[in-house]
């Protein structure tokens, strides 16, 4: 499923990836586990208000060259 980062047309970070789930454009966001909760939770609150589904990447740095970046990434998320 991490695979879909690479081809798709994808968001990056967590203020990007809210607005997309805010304009209901986000069909499935990658959260990496470990990344800080308080990083993180309004974007996982907001996936379970509007049914967006959810999948957690073991690490930031793996989600990080998944979505093909030099640094980790706490969230990313493949669009409509």
């Amino acid at each position: 499923m991490i695979e879909s980062l690479r081809d798709g047309n994808i968001t990056v970070g967590v203020k990007q990836t809210i607005k997309t789930i805010e304009k209901g454009a986000a069909k499935v966001v990658f959260i990496a586990r470990d990344a800080d909760e308080r990083v993180v939770g309004k974007v996982i609150e907001l996936c379970k208000k509007d049914n967006v589904q959810v999948v957690y990447v073991d690490t930031m740095k793996l989600l990080g060259k998944a979505c093909n970046i030099d640094v980790g990434a706490a969230v990313a998320c493949t669009l409509k």
